[in-house]
């Protein structure tokens, strides 16, 4: 707000008081009084587009958009009137007229916006003209499917891509009733910058944006005897089942989650915090080499498949400062199919390896043409938390009763530092905790790095370690979350206005938490809610740092050597291409594995 001055107004013959520069909408949900809306999401800058949240004010000749119409002293407004519900009836009536209305096998079914708002304003669907013209369905790429036909343009995955991301995959085309959300040129997402973050279609209130499934070919596998289906989640999927299904969304589902993929007929239940952990021992590792040695600084984390790619297009000049290590996907999916067949004696050739993500961009990295280093495609399946959702529902397993299990041995045993890998800063922490006791010798006396965690939207700290051979080391370290903030911070890394040693980036906000793949409708306050469960949880465990992981420690005893071995290098580190910005395709290498 511009300053702290206060305003009076009066709606529905309520009176309200707020800052100056508030809007009638903010206003209203403060009085707790409802405003309909369909193109308005608290997290976005407001577009004004759909026109659903007319209200009338005293004084004005028409009704005004009360999402971005800001009060005035003694403003008196009416929300609900005979006039003003039938314009949003009939405003819906035009969308729905050009919208192809198919709820019973639509995605976002039962979660639409548009269908909510429909059933509460009493709209007949059966008595509206259609006018809609069938377009092509753009699903050409390994994320995310752009149905054109559901499109209401609203403009919120405009706004989320260009203002949030700074992306710029999505624009409009054409003016009014006549707009058509599409990509550049319409060369369709997979040509275009995108980088499968999924934040669109998080924002989209009516499923005209939507994961490519996979939910098929892995019932499919499962129901293969020839297969041997293995699966991982990552730690966000954990923070996110309970609240699908109506159970305290504060609390982790850790044992539920494995009882449902057991019920579901995977043949071995792992978890992708096992490799969160490996991660930090294979990238804490490069970091303390690089301080040592004097490399390539700052070291950027590289989890994250949306700020890699978006690092490959818009900063491909700081390719030598990102981790070769891969992300913990593709840690668990290369050793799957080589340590893992070589333990139980399996042909790797029979093994269906599957990951459940709370990302879209992963369904991309999983079919990145580098990603084979056990021979075979090392991650062979994706599936978002709504996929897992939507087996667990089409199964008939009744989740909220399911009682607790544990994940299987060799590659289920994680510690605290592999769950927090789940929010913003976390990977920071987790590398922090075993940065400082491989330097020093000993734990850190606080496992908590308040410093980084949160959801500002850039973090930074300087950690004193007292080092064993390098005297006293101050660890200048940053912590980026949404794709729009790394972008602020990485142009000041290479302005040189910026120094740091270590950089966290993940390109959701919120981090993984807040990934495109999660349910529809979240908001930024329930990322932060999830980030809280995550770190819940990390305080609760035994192990809180991934150099005490036993499972991580026996496999490189047995199997990987030491950390950046060169086995460890073979398996578990990638290199970096130089994208195209017009259309996102890969035009050279530039960054070596070793």
């Amino acid at each position: 707000m511009a300053n702290n001055k206060m305003i009076k107004l009066w709606i529905d013959n309520k009176e309200v008081e707020v800052p100056e520069g508030t809007t009638i909408l903010s206003a209203a949900q403060k009085a707790d009084i409802h405003i309909p809306t369909l193109c308005y999401h608290p997290d976005l800058e407001p577009s004004a587009n759909c026109g659903v949240c007319v209200v009338e004010i005293e004084g004005q000749p028409v009704p005004k958009r009360s999402c971005c119409t800001p009060v005035w002293e003694g403003m008196k407004v009416t929300s609900n009137s005979v006039k003003l519900r039938h314009l949003r009836k009939t405003l819906v009536e035009m969308v729905l007229s050009n919208h192809d209305v198919v709820c019973p096998t639509c995605n976002q079914n039962n979660k639409c916006e548009l269908q909510d708002l429909a059933y509460l304003l009493g709209v007949d669907d059966s008595r509206l003209p259609k006018i809609l013209e069938k377009k092509p369905i753009d699903d050409a790429g390994f994320s995310i499917v752009r149905d054109p036909n559901k499109c209401i343009s609203c403009g919120r995955c405009i706004t989320v891509c260009q203002q949030v991301q700074t992306v710029n995959a999505l624009t409009i085309n054409g003016r009014g009733f006549d707009g058509t959300v599409t990509t550049p040129f319409d060369k369709g997402m997979s040509e275009s910058p995108c980088v499968n973050c999924g934040q669109c279609v998080v924002y989209c209130p009516v499923g005209a944006l939507r994961e490519k499934s996979n939910t098929e070919e892995v019932w499919d596998a499962l129901l293969d005897d020839d297969k041997y289906v293995v699966v991982q989640e990552a730690p966000a999927i954990r923070a996110t089942l309970g609240e699908e299904f109506g159970m305290d969304p504060e609390k982790v589902t850790v044992g539920k989650m494995y009882a449902a993929l057991r019920k579901l007929g995977f043949d071995r239940v792992f978890d992708t915090n096992f490799s969160a952990d490996l991660t930090i021992m294979e990238e804490g590792t490069e970091l303390i080499t690089r301080l040592k040695e004097g490399g390539k600084l700052p070291l950027i984390t590289s989890c994250s498949p949306g700020w890699i790619k978006f690092m490959e297009t818009y900063f491909p000049g700081i390719a030598e400062n990102v981790s070769t290590c891969k992300s913990p996907q593709q840690m668990f999916g290369a050793l799957v199919k080589t340590y893992f067949a070589e333990k139980e004696d399996l042909d790797p050739a029979k093994i269906v390896s599957v990951s459940i993500m709370p990302c879209t961009a992963k369904k991309f990295e999983a079919n990145r043409p580098e990603m084979k280093d056990s021979g075979y495609q090392d991650v062979d399946y994706v599936l978002t938390t709504r996929e897992f959702v939507k087996m667990i529902k089409e199964a008939g397993i009744d989740f909220k009763n399911l009682p607790e299990e544990k994940a299987d041995d060799l590659m289920g045993a994680y510690t605290g530092a592999g769950t927090i890998f789940g929010a913003t800063g976390g990977v920071m922490e987790a590398a922090v905790r075993t940065a400082y006791y491989v330097l020093t010798g000993r734990e850190m006396d606080n496992l908590n790095v308040e410093a980084v965690r949160g959801m500002k939207g850039v973090k930074e700290a300087s950690l004193t370690i007292p080092t064993k051979d390098l005297g006293e080391v101050s660890l200048n370290v940053a912590v980026a979350h949404g794709l729009g903030n790394a972008r602020k911070l990485m142009e000041k890394v290479v302005s040189g206005e910026k120094e740091y040693h270590f950089i966290e980036v993940m390109a959701c906000p919120g981090g993984c938490v807040g990934g495109g793949g999660q349910p529809f409708g979240s908001s930024l306050a329930d990322r932060a809610r999830r980030g809280m469960s995550l770190y819940k949880e990390d305080s609760d465990l035994p192990l809180r740092c991934s150099h005490q992981n036993p499972a991580v420690n026996k496999a490189y005893e047995s199997y990987l050597g030491e950390p950046n071995s060169e086995k460890a290098h073979k398996l578990l580190h990638t290199y970096y291409f130089q994208r195209s910005t017009a259309n996102g395709q890969t035009q050279k290498e530039v960054t070596h594995k070793h």
